[in-house]
């Protein structure tokens, strides 16, 4: 801490300098000509030929001062470029501005475009300008932070210093392009919903609570998309979708965040089968565009392949009752509620003493069957027990039309044939609340009483498909960011 404020107080004293000079530090404006990568590359294809005039802007990640002259290296997001400066062009007083320079202050350069004798492109400065002074030091590594609380933290940091970083965060952002060029292309209408709701519905889960000072009452972060736009189906808009945040007060892990980014998109006279051929094809269409390929590489941080995602079409389908008997024995189903239990706990699943039959046996597949699902998996006709807003399967009565899509070890999009019989729904709903009616929304259900067309509806969990797509083990990794506990807590 003491050397980090020595360093401080000396960019400080540096600032103060250049203000006694009447330079100001923190400029309004520049106009670069391009990025600095962009202005490097064009030299190097002949788009821009020596001599050729420049601007450029970014940050110092590099300074060599050889006496009478200068190189450092700027970036910004387009990459980095080297500018040379020296002393007989710019003059005395110009030129002993950049001693007053540190790593990490932005300037902006003109000049011209030349090889050095080592051949790198670079800017010959006729000119510069100091657009901001950083006032604290770049992390200790600056080429590669990797101190994970720090990278969590403060962000910022980790962009400015790790290249793959950024790649990441700029990917995701192309991923969240194709998906609504490809929703767009397809008919579907985004749209915008609550994130405040009086009830929170759509799913099983614990919502944060806030309270409306205005209004003098209490509301909910909402737990799931669903029940507004199927409002929306009621309306008469036949093909809609929304991304947006979520929110569900449990647990932190790996794969789970309080906060998170879903899509959500329903089809009216469709089912579930209309969903896994759009699930199906936007994952295609977004690896395709975004990655140039439908084989995705994991690798390790040595660059090693450690896993390949084969994302060629068709993807396997699999009912929930087959792929169980495959894990847990053929016999699975014929077993008694105690003998399921018993046989759980053997293969290894955590099962809690108040589990429903039906809780262990998605315990058995949570834990030791979803895992194992690599490559894309439709797992389809799940217990009804567990999905109460999906239409029964007319050929087993005991499971609904919906699927999980399982790719990469994790459920990354859930999907079910609508239920639109606003009596079976209400039934359902009240047995999920438990009796406790403050949890119905009486709303929806007047909506469905008002005629509901069959539909398809799905939910893609957007920062998964990020996870997946771009090689991340932690969810945490594709949030700019994340939850974290704030450092003063607890203290």
């Amino acid at each position: 801490m003491e050397d980090t404020n020595t360093l401080i107080e000396q960019r400080r004293t540096k600032l103060a300098a250049l203000r006694a000079q009447g330079l100001d530090p923190f400029r309004n404006k520049f106009a670069p000509s391009g990025g600095c990568g962009e202005t490097r590359a064009r030299f190097e294809s002949g788009q821009l030929a020596e001599g050729a005039r420049v601007a450029v802007a970014g940050r110092i990640t590099s300074h060599r001062d050889m006496g009478k002259s200068q190189f450092l290296d700027l970036k910004d997001q387009s990459g980095r470029i080297q500018v040379y400066a020296q002393k007989q062009v710019l003059g005395e007083a110009q030129y002993a501005i950049f001693k007053h320079l540190d790593l990490a202050d932005f300037l902006g350069v003109t000049g011209t475009m030349f090889r050095t004798k080592t051949g790198e492109p670079s800017v010959r400065v006729e000119s510069f300008t100091i657009l901001a002074k950083a006032l604290r030091p770049p992390p200790a590594k600056w080429h590669g932070l990797e101190d994970t609380e720090i990278r969590y933290r403060q962000r910022y940091l980790d962009l400015m210093s790790n290249d793959d970083v950024q790649r990441v965060f700029l990917l995701r952002s192309r991923i969240l392009r194709e998906i609504r060029e490809f929703m767009h292309g397809r008919g579907f209408v985004e749209v915008e919903t609550p994130m405040m709701q009086a009830i929170p519905g759509g799913a099983a889960a614990r919502p944060f609570k806030t309270h409306h000072n205005a209004l003098a009452c209490d509301f909910y972060l909402r737990i799931a998309i669903e029940l507004y736009l199927k409002r929306l189906l009621v309306g008469g808009i036949d093909r809609v979708f929304e991304i947006g945040r979520n929110f569900r007060n449990e647990g932190l892990s790996r794969k789970h965040n309080p906060e998170f980014t879903m899509l959500e998109a329903y089809q009216a006279f469709g089912d579930y089968e209309s969903m896994m051929d759009l699930v199906q094809g936007l994952v295609c269409h977004v690896a395709q565009n975004v990655l140039g390929t439908l084989r995705v590489e994991h690798r390790n941080s040595a660059g090693e392949v450690v896993k390949t995602i084969d994302l060629t079409p068709p993807w396997r389908r699999v009912k929930y009752k087959d792929i169980v008997r495959e894990r847990a024995g053929a016999d699975w189903f014929d077993l008694l509620p105690e003998q399921r239990r018993a046989r759980a706990v053997e293969l290894g699943a955590e099962i809690a003493t108040e589990y429903e039959d039906f809780e262990v046996t998605q315990a058995v597949f949570e834990k030791l069957i979803e895992p194992t699902l690599i490559n894309p998996t439709f797992v389809t006709h799940a217990p009804k027990e567990l999905i109460p807003l999906a239409k029964l399967s007319p050929e087993d009565p005991t499971t609904v039309e919906v699927f999980e899509c399982c790719i990469n070890g994790q459920e990354i999009a859930p999907a079910y044939t609508e239920q639109n019989d606003p009596i079976e729904q209400r039934e359902r709903l009240e047995h999920q609340a438990g009796g406790e009616q403050q949890k119905l929304d009486e709303d929806f259900l007047v909506a469905l009483e008002h005629g509901m067309p069959p539909a398809g509806g799905m939910g893609l969990g957007i920062d998964r498909l990020c996870m997946m797509l771009l090689g991340q083990e932690s969810i945490r990794d594709v949030i700019l960011f994340p939850q974290l506990k704030p450092k003063d807590v607890g203290r």
